[in-house]
C-alpha cells in the first residue's frame, strides 16, 4: 500500500490518517474498502457527517440526476431550484411538524462557519459582546467559534492572539450528579459584582461529542432555557453533531421540549458527506443587512440537492428515529457490558449516550487509543474524543444494518479483552 505521497506532501496537522493507516478506496453504507480490498466496519461515519452511510444509494440518485441535467452547482446566495426544493421539504417534514418558525441562513459551507454567524448575529442583535458557553464544548476552530470552545488543545494555538467574548459556565454533571450546575450560572446572573458581564446568548450541545458524550438531563435543558428567557439572553444549540437524528429525534432537543432562538446544524446535514451548514433563527432574530454576512460557498446547490433528498427519504415519518432509538439501545446495552469487563480488570470505565450518539470513558486516552487501535488491527474503525482522548466514541451510521452493527460491536469486544489481557 503506496503512502509515501501523502507522507511527504501532506502536512503535520493530519490527524485521522494517523490512527488509520491505510489509503482507502471504496464506500459503501457501513463499510469502507482499502487499496487492498480489505474492508473495515465504520463506526466513525465522518465523525458524524454520514449518517445515511457512505454512498448512499437513493441520495447519489438524486445527485446524479441533478448533474445530469446540468443543474446550478455553484450559485453564491442566488435563487435556484436546488434552495428551493431544500427549502421547502425543510419546513414540510420537518419544521411544521414541529410547530417550528425559523428563517434559515446559509452562512457557508461547514459547521464553524454556522457557529460563527449565530455569535455575530446575537451580539448584533442584542449589542452585548459576551457569550456563555459549557465546560467541554466545542464550536469549531474559527476564532470567533474557539471563544466559546473549551479545549485548551485548539485554545493554545492562535499565535498567542487571544480568545475574547466567551465566558464559561458549567455543564451538566461537571460538578457531579449531586450539583445543578446551572444553580451557579442564575447566582452569577443575579450578581451584579459576580464578573460575569450579561451574554448576548447561551450555546450549548445537548450531547458535547468533541467534548466526550457528555450528555445534559432533559430537565437541565428546560431549566437554562427557562433561564435565558427570564434574563433576555438568546439560547442557541449547537446541533451539528448531535442533529440528523444522530439521539433519536431529527433535532436532539426535541427530546426536552425547548425551542431555541437558534439551531446550528452542519455534518449531516447534506446526508451525503457534501459540505453544508445553516442558521435557524426566530424569524424576529433575522436583522442582518443585505451582505452583512456572506461566503463564496454558501449556495452549493449539491449538498441542498442530497440534503433535500435525505429529507425525503427518511423524514417523511418516524421509521428511521424509532430505529434509531432500538439500535441505540443494542449499543448501549453492550457498551455497559464492555464497561463492567474493563472496571473489573481494574480499568475504571462507564458507557453514556443518546440514541447512536455513545461513548465508553476509560478515564485515560491511553487505554483509549489501545482500544481504538486493536479495533482497527480486526476491521473496525472507531475513534477517540474528550479532553484527554479518554472516551471511546461510537458514532456509526444510522442506516447501519443489525448485522453490521453486532459485527462492529463484537470486533470492539474482543479488542477490549485484548486489551484487557495485555
Amino acid at each position: 500500500m503506496q503512502t509515501q505521497t501523502f507522507e511527504r506532501m501532506e502536512s503535520n496537522v493530519r490527524t485521522y490518517s494517523r490512527s488509520f493507516p491505510v489509503v482507502f478506496s471504496k464506500a459503501q453504507g457501513a463499510r469502507l474498502t482499502d487499496e487492498n480490498g480489505r474492508e473495515y466496519i465504520d463506526f466513525l461515519a465522518g465523525a458524524g457527517t454520514l449518517n445515511y452511510g457512505h454512498n448512499n444509494p437513493e441520495l447519489k440518485k438524486a445527485l446524479v440526476d441533478y448533474l445530469a441535467t446540468d443543474g446550478v452547482v455553484h450559485g453564491l446566495d442566488m435563487w435556484t431550484s436546488a434552495k428551493r426544493e431544500y427549502f421547502e421539504a425543510l419546513d414540510e417534514l420537518i419544521l411544521k411538524p414541529r410547530n417550528l418558525d425559523y428563517k434559515i441562513q446559509l452562512p457557508g459551507p461547514t459547521g464553524t462557519n454556522a457557529a460563527e454567524a449565530a455569535i455575530r448575529l446575537a451580539r448584533k442583535v442584542k449589542q452585548r459582546h459576551n457569550i456563555v458557553a459549557f465546560t467541554n464544548g466545542f464550536h469549531g476552530i474559527t476564532m470567533g467559534a474557539l471563544a466559546p470552545t473549551g479545549n485548551r488543545k485548539f485554545r493554545e494555538n492562535t499565535g498567542g492572539v487571544p480568545t475574547v467574548g466567551g465566558s464559561f459556565v458549567p455543564y451538566d454533571g461537571y460538578m457531579g450528579d449531586a450539583i445543578d450546575t446551572l444553580d451557579y450560572f442564575e447566582k452569577l446572573l443575579g450578581d451584579k459584582s459576580g464578573g460575569l458581564d450579561l451574554p448576548a446568548a447561551a450555546i450549548v450541545e445537548t450531547v458535547q461529542g468533541e467534548g466526550g458524550i457528555n450528555v445534559s438531563g432533559l430537565e437541565w435543558l428546560k431549566r437554562l432555557e427557562g433561564i435565558c428567557h427570564d434574563n433576555d439572553i438568546l439560547l442557541i444549540i449547537d446541533d451539528i453533531q448531535a442533529g440528523c437524528g444522530r439521539t433519536g429525534k431529527f433535532f436532539s432537543f426535541e427530546h426536552a421540549g425547548v425551542v431555541p432562538d437558534m439551531v446550528l446544524n452542519s455534518k449531516s446535514l447534506s446526508g451525503f458527506g457534501l459540505p453544508f451548514s445553516h442558521v435557524l433563527m426566530r424569524p424576529e432574530l433575522d436583522q442582518w443587512e443585505p451582505g452583512q454576512y456572506n461566503g463564496t460557498f454558501r449556495g452549493f446547490n449539491l449538498a441542498m440537492i442530497t440534503a433535500a433528498a435525505a429529507l425525503k427519504q427518511y423524514w417523511s415519518d418516524d421509521t428511521l428515529a424509532k430505529d434509531v432509538q432500538r439500535k441505540g439501545k443494542i449499543v448501549e446495552e453492550r457498551f455497559q457490558k464492555l464497561a463492567s469487563q474493563l472496571t473489573d480488570a481494574g480499568m475504571p470505565a462507564s458507557e453514556r449516550g443518546r440514541g447512536l450518539m455513545r461513548g465508553i470513558d476509560v478515564e485515560t486516552g491511553d487505554i483509549a487509543d489501545k482500544i481504538s487501535g486493536k479495533a482497527f488491527e480486526h476491521g473496525l474503525i472507531i475513534e477517540t474524543s474528550g479532553q484527554d482522548g479518554e472516551v471511546v466514541k461510537c458514532l456509526c451510521p444510522l442506516t447501519i444494518t443489525d448485522e453490521e452493527l453486532e459485527k462492529g460491536l463484537s470486533i470492539l469486544e474482543t479488542a477490549v479483552k485484548e486489551v484487557i489481557g495485555g
